[in-house]
């Protein structure tokens, strides 16, 4: 605590009062300079007001310090060195032993230590115990040649393909297969490397092995586990269900097959909406060494306003027929639409917008995209496929009892006179040549040689499945919508 008397604040005070009373000096002319200068803007924006009193003070501003850079900057002139004497004689070749030079201009550089009295040349070099070498066995391909192009010798290449033949069929194997091969010492370079070890994949569940014990070889068949569990694959259709059913992983051939599925229950184009939900089953073999392989469509689903449709292949009498999840197949005889569209003109007269005049339209029209893929309505045999008049591109089916299909203004045909089809295999595209208006199909129908109305054919037969087949098919049906969606 510190203590002041009353004298030591009037001290204080009076101070304080003496200060507050001691008069202010007037500014000089440096300080009303200072000042001044404060308020003046020097680097004003040189963009505008171009031609102002404030525009030409930061012009000499700028000029004056780029003025001033130049008179400060330092000038560098080149400083001159000595050239060092070229070396030559013992200089040049020490020097030379210990640079770095290019092995491709014949360099020599580093030193090396001379050979002495304990050093035997060799006559030749030596050989590695063994070899690792790789073969592929190509299309065509003769097992016993395609090893003897790696190194083997012809008799030990046809012994050992003998062995392999009796545990494997040399049939079945596969173009691209590959045959690791290892082989072993040989007394001379005369003789080619005896086999020491060989392993091939033969199928996707068996490898082979073959070993050489004692002077022998044995052949070891090696099986590989397999889960067969197939690919259940779900998602909603959005945009487009093609690219959404190849965007969950489903491989372009069972997309097709799907759609080609779909079909024959519904129309793709007008029926499936972007809200439904595509439920896809696809075989599927995994191996216990990785590998997985994807194989053909196994259950096509589609889940719409409440409604499901559930198709399920079912290989009957040798050929994969779609029926529903109760055992009814589709309609034998049925002509499915050739292409994914809308219809544009009936069969019947009308007034043709190229000749202008009224005319019989002998089939019917169906608006699609160009390029579009075009499919046979029925199994069949081409009996025409080029160009004919005002349909262009015409492609005509001849099918059973009777029927013949045409398909004009094709931009590409894709089958030729003679060959087989079967119904929904591709045969061209939507195109718009002959007389066209815009890219369309024109279908017609005949029976008899009569020209009908494709639209006036209808069928009644339907293939049920009874007995044992309904049973072993309502269990497939039951495994299949047991497997988890990407299990």
């Amino acid at each position: 605590m510190f203590l002041r008397s009353d004298h030591d604040l009037q001290a204080a005070g009076g101070a304080a009062l003496a200060l507050a009373r001691a008069p202010i000096a007037p500014p000089g002319p440096l300080d009303r300079w200072r000042a001044t200068a404060a308020t003046i803007d020097w680097t004003p924006d040189l963009g505008a007001r171009i031609g102002s009193l404030d525009w030409w003070r930061g012009l000499v501003t700028c000029t004056a310090l780029i003025a001033g850079l130049l008179y400060t900057a330092p000038r560098f002139e080149p400083m001159p060195a000595a050239t060092p004497a070229p070396l030559s004689g013992a200089d040049w070749e020490e020097a030379r032993s210990q640079a770095i030079a290019p092995l491709a201009w014949g360099a020599t550089s580093g030193r090396r230590m001379a050979a002495n009295d304990l050093v035997r040349p060799l006559a030749e070099s030596p050989e590695r115990p063994i070899e690792q070498r790789t073969a592929t066995f190509g299309a065509g391909d003769d097992f016993a040649r395609v090893l003897q192009r790696a190194g083997v010798g012809a008799p030990e290449a046809a012994s050992v393909t003998a062995l392999i033949a009796r545990a494997v069929p040399l049939a079945s194997l596969k173009p691209g297969m590959q045959i690791d091969l290892t082989l072993g010492r040989r007394p001379n370079r005369q003789v080619p490397r005896p086999i020491e070890a060989m392993t091939f994949r033969a199928r996707f569940d068996l490898n082979v092995a073959v070993t050489r014990v004692g002077a022998a070889l044995v052949v070891t068949p090696q099986p590989i586990a397999i889960d067969n569990t197939p690919l259940r694959l779900r998602g909603i259709v959005g945009a487009s269900l093609y690219r959404s059913a190849r965007a969950a992983g489903a491989p372009a051939k069972a997309v097709e097959s799907y759609l080609r599925a779909l079909a024959t229950r519904l129309s793709v184009g007008s029926d499936v909406r972007a809200d439904h939900v595509f439920d896809i089953i696809i075989e599927r073999a995994r191996a216990a060494t990785g590998e997985v392989q994807l194989g053909q469509l196994l259950y096509a689903g589609l889940e719409r306003d409440g409604r499901k449709v559930q198709l399920v292949r079912w290989d009957d009498d040798g050929r994969a027929n779609w029926y529903d999840a109760s055992g009814t197949g589709e309609r034998r005889g049925q002509m499915a639409m050739p292409v994914d569209g809308r219809l544009t003109s009936n069969y019947g007269v009308r007034y043709h917008p190229i000749l202008g005049m009224m005319k019989m339209h002998k089939g019917i029209d169906i608006g699609a995209p160009y390029g579009s893929p075009i499919r046979a309505a029925m199994d069949g045999v081409v009996t025409f496929a080029g160009r004919n008049g005002g349909y262009g591109n015409f492609v005509k089916l001849a099918h059973s009892n009777g029927l013949v299909t045409g398909y004009g203004h094709m931009s590409r045909i894709a089958v030729r006179p003679g060959t087989r089809v079967s119904q929904g295999q591709l045969i061209g595209y939507v195109g718009s040549t002959g007389l066209s208006t815009g890219p369309h199909l024109h279908y017609e129908l005949w029976r008899g040689g009569v020209s009908i109305n494709p639209r006036s054919v209808s069928y009644s037969e339907f293939q049920r499945l009874t007995g044992d087949a309904l049973r072993r098919f309502k269990a497939k049906v039951a495994a299949l919508l047991a497997v988890r969606p990407g299990a």
